[in-house]
């Protein structure tokens, strides 16, 4: 067995958890997720734990047995606690804000930027320097955030741009001038 997979997933007392052979629908108070099961895997369900179990020993089922706990545990998580992701824009004049479902951000181009995101995503921008997705699915969430760090990615000379929170961009020397 995948040394991943081997420990069954807890479930939290606040979600129920729902599956067929083909599919898994998790639902909490923060929303619900469903994810369709890889062949060749199977669930079995013990009061508040959840086994993954894989039907056959080929390459492709022990990739997916572990993978497909993880995703589980991240479901349970997400409808549970909600995940999040921190930005933060750097940069003299550079800012962000949510109006409705939009980002508007000054980024240093001749026009501002509007990103729309998915309305199952929140995105709040606490201070005009600093942006934050949270949401119930951790793939959303983190697609969501590297969309808009893709707008300005942090440059290596000044390091302005939008960058993750706690992120490092190595930076590079400039022009020398020599006399």
């Amino acid at each position: 067995m995948s040394r991943i997979a081997k420990t069954p997933v807890f479930v939290p007392k606040n979600v129920k958890i729902a599956f067929d052979d083909t599919k898994i629908n998790v639902e909490g108070p923060k929303g619900k997720l469903s994810v369709n099961l890889p062949v060749g895997i199977k669930l079995e369900q013990k009061n508040d734990q959840l086994f993954v179990n894989r039907l056959d020993d080929t390459k492709q089922s022990k990739a997916n047995h572990g993978t497909t706990k993880r995703l589980i545990i991240h479901m349970c998580e997400g409808v549970s606690n909600g995940h999040r992701r921190s930005l933060e824009i750097q940069g003299v004049g550079f800012r962000a804000s949510v109006h409705g479902q939009k980002l508007v951000m000054n980024l240093g181009f001749s026009h501002t930027v509007e990103y729309e995101f998915p309305k199952d995503i929140k995105v709040v921008a606490p201070k005009p320097t600093e942006i934050s997705v949270e949401g119930a699915d951790k793939i959303l969430v983190g697609l969501v955030a590297a969309k808009i760090r893709q707008f300005k990615p942090p440059e290596p000379y000044k390091g302005k741009g939008i960058r993750y929170v706690g992120e490092i961009v190595k930076r590079k020397q400039g022009k020398q001038v020599t006399k």
